[in-house]
């Protein structure tokens, strides 16, 4: 306690400090990996895909940011097991946001799409299990946490999978393909739109003090699915068939219709990105807020400031503007070839599983949502469409991380204890 009471401005800097450096890792190497798709397929240009992530990546952050932030914080460690040393719980914090930040810096500078998620839960799991007891971890809560990295892709990819056959049987393999384009596409906006109020007023909105019920919340997410639906066919009133390029391309004035739908689904996946991954860099910074505040006492429950929130989504636009390039170009790119009716399919299926996850407060890993639901959408046209190259060295990258997270968090953490213990 007098160390806390001792260092208590030293640890709130620190924490404001490494939670912004973490959410600049998350900026620079996660929302490369949600922007990436709509790049990849052309339906937007880098300087869009950054624009659009600044406005939605902030929105999404702060508004629903909230509900995940709540398990990275308290969920993977028993807090009762350190009420007699909370200078533990603070050394670890911040061991384990400095640990994550440094490991998606290096992936970052080598182009590796790795988890954000894993980066910081295995840093927790790593100092808690080796610096304090094996008991002081949360096992159960963590093997869910592990069982969601398996079943997020496995879901996005079974979502992607299904709404690119939808898109096939519906529009592709018909014998006007524009004209269904045009009659089916304000559709799928609809259910953009629809998806995303939904979860966010649900769940989102609990800490600015918005409480709805289901139904509230549902007859809201039509009202905003509709408008969404109506934005969109007047953007499509714009679009005209291309004889010319359609000669080249059968698909190329299709495709069109689907760069615009693609607009709102990097919206949307901005937005599911920024209120599920902002908790991986404001939960640790959170928890020692918490605690130094209280003046040692480790509460079950604390609330969250919002200017912790404010720090964080600032911390993932930085990011993103300075170092984000990096990894946009890969991922949009390398795994299958993509056009935006094949973006369009991945990155809504993705951005569900984001926002359901969020709402259910489970930490998924957004990297590993998006890789699944490319890859379903990659198999909707065979095998043959995969770059499996790249396919393993995003796993070996994923395999890594882990570790790398737990080993560097335990060196900071024992580092910490030496100096202020």
């Amino acid at each position: 306690m007098e160390i806390i009471a001792q260092y208590a401005d030293v640890f709130i800097i620190l924490a404001c400090v490494f939670g912004f450096f973490m959410a600049w890792g998350v900026g620079a190497n996660d929302v490369a990996n949600a922007m990436g798709t709509s790049v990849g397929s052309k339906a937007i240009t880098i300087k869009q895909a950054i624009l659009i992530a600044i406005l939605f990546e902030f929105a999404g952050a702060y508004l629903a940011g909230g509900e995940v932030t709540a398990t990275i914080r308290k969920g993977i460690i028993d807090p009762s097991l350190l009420s007699g040393s909370p200078d533990l719980l603070v050394y670890g914090m911040l061991a384990s946001l400095l640990a994550a930040g440094i490991w998606l810096l290096v992936a970052t500078h080598f182009g590796w799409p790795v988890s954000t998620t894993h980066s910081i839960v295995g840093a927790i799991v790593g100092f808690a299990a080796v610096g304090i007891s094996m008991e002081a971890v949360a096992w159960g809560k963590v093997g869910k946490i592990a069982a969601s990295w398996v079943v997020s892709p496995l879901l996005a990819g079974t979502i992607g999978f299904m709404l690119f056959r939808s898109v096939q049987n519906l529009i592709l393999e018909k014998d006007d393909p524009f004209a269904n384009a045009k009659r089916y596409v304000p559709f799928y906006m609809f259910l953009v739109g629809f998806i995303i109020a939904m979860v966010t007023l649900l769940k989102g909105l609990k800490h600015v003090g918005l409480h709805l019920s289901y139904g509230q919340a549902t007859l809201w997410s039509l009202v905003i699915g509709a408008a969404v639906m109506v934005i969109g066919i007047m953007l499509l009133k714009n679009i005209k068939r291309d004889e010319k390029a359609d000669k080249e391309f059968h698909f190329s004035s299709v495709e069109k219709v689907f760069g615009v739908l693609m607009m709102f689904t990097a919206c949307a996946m901005a937005f599911a990105h920024g209120s599920n991954d902002v908790a991986n860099a404001v939960g640790p910074l959170a928890a020692v807020v918490g605690v130094v505040q209280s003046g040692g006492e480790i509460a079950s429950k604390s609330a969250m400031p919002a200017w912790v929130l404010l720090l964080g989504a600032g911390g993932i636009v930085a990011g993103l503007v300075m170092y984000g390039h990096k990894v946009i170009a890969t991922v949009g790119t390398n795994i299958t070839e993509l056009t935006p009716s094949r973006g369009f399919a991945a990155t809504l299926a993705a951005a569900t599983t984001v926002v359901v996850a969020s709402g259910t407060g489970l930490p998924i890993s957004t990297t590993h949502t998006l890789v699944g639901a490319v890859l379903g959408v990659g198999l909707a046209r065979g095998m043959a469409a995969l770059n499996m190259n790249i396919v393993k060295t995003i796993f070996m990258s994923w395999i890594i991380t882990l570790p790398a997270g737990a080993a560097l968090s335990i060196f900071f953490f024992f580092m910490l204890k030496g100096i202020f213990g």
